[in-house]
């Protein structure tokens, strides 16, 4: 456990994150595997514990290259109905801790407490009890990192990981921070991190020190601009509970292994098939599908298409996703993928969309099943799945394309989403 931090002042924004949160629910529903190395996922890793990562895997890592790096470790499949419960319980505990709770993630938030010093202690205080009670409740460990932005309470969390609390006093921030390698700045990818290191900028305080107007000239105005608002401690944003998203989305990793067109088709047809149900669980509508690529040689693309009229029905989106699908295809039989992803934008409500005779064929593709019934109501097949969905589980039924093939695991963003 880390713990440190004195006077806070000013620090009252919480950013807590569940540790290796898969591999932790299944090491907390199995205790024969706690204490081992787990990697959750079997061709991709979606998920390792500690024990793991200590051995060299990170998540996203082929399996094969997972097991050589660590041959004891034990693979089990993925258990989403069973995270996202976990996820669930432990948002309850956040948001009864305070109503200012900001989720990010299926297993991250951040929460400001800067109002409950009188009723129930200092943030470090609010902190520590919300570890315990998330440890006592569910059964988790949880990072917290408690600082005056958002910015520096998530590298305070990610610095004082796995199962530690760490506070950032306003007055010791440039200590804290400016150490740090520039991998910890939001923004600071791969390609990134390679153009800075090139120049011999390594740590945090060296990016405060190049100035804004280098940085600019190096990375563009608008990485340039967070940069080096970042480096030098500027985050204004606040929490805000409550915002609904403009977008869901999942992607999948695939490794290096060739896939064929038709495989790349199954996989992108169960994404479509989940993220249409968490559209209509969540009363939500979307104009927008986007379709993200990761080649063989790193390189991204992403290509999207706006429907003609808001919708939450499986059958247009994925004719749309299949179309974008097939416009890329050139580029991924030549170059190779690693990584298909899809993304639902411009969400709105349920019910405010302006109903349109459909005049495009991905807003109302021609069904191929036969009977009228389904032609006069093409919402009828979408409402009897999610039936069967909801009463037998996500597996019960699906795609005949899907038999005998892995169509991938959809991640929820949020638990609210599910």
């Amino acid at each position: 456990m880390f713990v440190q931090g004195g006077r806070e002042g000013g620090a009252t924004i919480l950013h807590a994150d569940l540790d290796a949160f898969y591999a932790s629910v299944e090491q907390r529903d199995d205790p024969a595997l706690r204490g081992r190395p787990v990697l959750v996922g079997g061709g991709v890793v979606l998920a390792c514990s500690y024990e793991a990562k200590r051995a060299g895997v990170r998540t996203a890592m082929n399996g094969r290259q997972a097991r050589t790096l660590c041959p004891d470790a034990v693979v089990v499949p993925a258990r989403m109905e069973a995270y996202s419960a976990a996820s669930k319980d432990v948002f309850a505990i956040f948001r009864d801790t305070t109503p200012l709770v900001e989720g990010i993630s299926i297993d991250e938030a951040f929460l400001e407490v800067g109002g409950l010093a009188r009723l129930v202690g200092t943030p470090r205080d609010i902190a520590a009890r919300l570890r315990g009670r998330v440890l006592a409740e569910v059964g988790l460990p949880i990072t917290v990192g408690v600082a005056r932005t958002k910015f520096l309470a998530k590298v305070a969390s990610g610095v004082a990981k796995p199962d530690g609390l760490l506070v950032v006093d306003p007055d010791r921030e440039r200590e804290f921070l400016h150490p740090l390698r520039v991998e910890r700045l939001w923004g600071v990818g791969a390609v990134t991190a390679a153009k800075l290191h090139g120049m011999g900028i390594h740590t945090v305080a060296d990016v405060a020190d190049l100035g804004e107007p280098a940085l600019v000239s190096l990375l563009g105005p608008a990485a340039g601009h967070q940069l080096h608002a970042l480096a030098t401690f500027s985050d204004p944003r606040r929490v805000t509970p409550g915002v609904r998203r403009r977008s869901i989305g999942s992607q999948r990793a695939l490794g290096n292994r060739r896939r064929s067109p038709e495989e790349l088709d199954t996989i992108l047809a169960g994404i479509v098939d989940r993220l249409a149900r968490r559209l209509r669980d969540g009363g939500r509508t979307c104009r927008t599908v986007v379709l993200r690529l990761r080649f063989g040689d790193f390189t991204r693309v992403t290509r999207s298409h706006t429907l003609r009229t808001a919708t939450d029905r499986t059958a247009p989106i994925d004719a749309a996703a299949r179309e974008l699908l097939t416009e890329a295809m050139s580029m991924i039989l030549d170059r190779g993928i690693t990584l298909i992803g899809l993304s639902l934008a411009n969400l709105d409500r349920d019910g405010r969309e302006q109903l349109e005779l459909p005049l495009d064929s991905r807003d109302e593709p021609t069904t191929a099943l036969a009977g009228a019934e389904v032609e006069r109501s093409p919402a009828a097949l979408d409402q009897a799945l999610d039936a069967i969905h909801s009463r037998f589980g996500s597996a019960a039924v699906g795609r005949a394309t899907q038999l005998g093939r892995d169509p991938g695991i959809s991640v929820p963003v949020l638990p609210e989403h599910e």
